[in-house]
């Protein structure tokens, strides 16, 4: 998962962490190919010592079709931060597509790219993404150690 040719080469980490465990909260298995692809992922497993930090391409598809949420409505015990980015070079404010987070009760829809800070014990998700037309790229990360929380 990181290289180790070099004194420091276990810092620097390149492939998708071998069986992952999603807490009941999160849909197991591989995410649809044609959807997202889960990229990285690194917490104290990975590498000891660091924190959960988790990265996927959102791809733009033909189909549309009803959106399923990335997992049903959790807290954790810990902050977490949320980031959607888009490509456009012209304007990378452009999320390139429409994303909606409920955070407690409250319905947000995403349409620039941006941080989501999500305060321990927040509510949080579903999340849907309804419309994606250039490449999105997600990411999540928390000063946990193992990625984990309960179903609110």
């Amino acid at each position: 998962m990181a290289t180790k040719k070099k004194k420091h080469g276990n810092l620097i980490i390149t492939k998708m962490k071998r069986n992952l465990r999603l807490p009941a909260f999160r849909p197991s298995g591989k995410p649809d190919p044609k959807r997202a692809c889960r990229m990285l992922w690194l917490d104290d497993e990975v590498l000891p010592g660091s924190n959960y930090v988790e990265c996927v391409w959102i791809w733009p598809r033909d189909d549309q079709a009803q959106a399923q949420s990335a997992a049903l409505p959790h807290t954790h015990d810990h902050d977490e931060v949320l980031g959607f980015f888009g490509t456009n070079p012209d304007d990378v404010y452009d999320l390139g597509g429409e994303i909606t987070i409920f955070l407690e009760d409250e319905e947000h829809v995403i349409t620039k790219s941006c941080l989501i800070f999500i305060p321990k014990h927040m509510k949080h998700t579903p999340l849907y993404v309804r419309k994606v037309t250039r490449p999105i790229f997600h990411f999540a990360s928390s000063p946990a150690k193992i990625y984990d929380g309960q179903i609110a």
